[in-house]
């Protein structure tokens, strides 16, 4: 959503976090990222986070 410096606020399930981005290299706003423990460890391929979120969605619905 927004890149500051060594910090970005990410979106994941209509929620916004603050995430580190001290671990990861040349990421820019729309990039998929993997949070762990608050840091973006790893870029993730657009098509492969689309289908992962899809997953978790039909995870959701299972509940």
């Amino acid at each position: 959503m927004a890149i500051e410096g060594d910090y970005a606020t990410v979106s994941f399930g209509g929620n916004s976090y603050r995430a580190g981005l001290q671990l990861t290299d040349n990421l820019k706003v729309g990039d998929y990222v993997l949070l762990h423990a608050g840091f973006a460890i790893q870029k993730i391929d657009r098509k492969e986070a689309e289908e992962t979120l899809r997953l978790i969605d039909e995870m959701k619905n299972l509940l």
